[in-house]
């Protein structure tokens, strides 16, 4: 058993598409843009909003940002709330917590909603620590924001890097970018099926684990 487990949020913790895609349309309503195919709103899910709009709509740096503020003029009103927690996901972390684990959030989504998500669901309190990108989305590659949870947990929390060496810190998320992430920082990584990825794409970056639901990560 894991003594430190960081999670994603989107596709991990919660099942977030209906608020994600219908905050991405109403900023192409905005900019007068036609709807994409599904699997580019899919891809939404899990990289920053700026570096998805830059990659799937070829826009520039301003265009981007602009993209940015439209969604979350929508998402940080209506759009976080469009979500539910998946199932089994509460009773895992409760789980958790009774055999003494530390839970931390480390999500590209900016800290404040995941905060206020994280409460609106019930979950907030198993949580020791909740690390988000910046309000208007800097901040937001995975391996930058998992290192700041790991220095939050080393100061407030007792995490040694001989304890990360052993194998006792994990990072679970639903896409490559978490995996990803949690190698570049040397923690253990698990993959779930339940939310946005893949079993062929957590294979292809080396997720030492793969689960198919909340309740199998009691098990590893």
């Amino acid at each position: 058993m894991y003594k430190y487990l960081l999670f994603d949020l989107d596709g991990t913790i919660t099942k977030s598409e209906e608020g994600i895609f219908n905050c991405i349309k109403y900023a192409l309503d905005w900019a007068g843009i036609p709807y994409p195919e599904y699997r580019v709103f899919r891809s939404f899910i899990g990289p920053s909003l700026y570096d998805s709009f830059v990659r799937e709509f070829d826009m520039d740096d301003a265009r981007a940002k602009e993209m940015v503020a439209k969604y979350r003029e929508r998402y940080n009103v209506v759009g976080l709330f469009e979500a539910e927690v998946y199932d089994g996901v509460a009773d895992t972390l409760r789980a958790l917590k009774e055999k003494g684990c530390i839970l931390s959030v480390a999500t590209s989504k900016p800290t404040e909603p995941t905060l206020r998500i994280l409460e609106k669901f019930g979950v907030g309190k198993y949580f020791d620590v909740v690390v988000g990108s910046n309000p208007d989305g800097t901040g937001s590659d995975k391996k930058h924001i998992i290192s700041q949870v790991l220095e939050s947990l080393k100061k407030d929390h007792g995490l040694t890097e001989d304890m990360i060496k052993s194998n006792q810190v994990v990072m679970i998320g639903d896409r490559r970018y978490d995996i990803e992430g949690g190698k570049a920082c040397g923690l253990q990584t698990i993959g779930v099926l339940y939310g946005y990825g893949s079993r062929e794409e957590f294979e292809a970056v080396g997720a030492d684990n793969i689960v198919e639901s909340p309740e199998e990560i009691l098990n590893l």
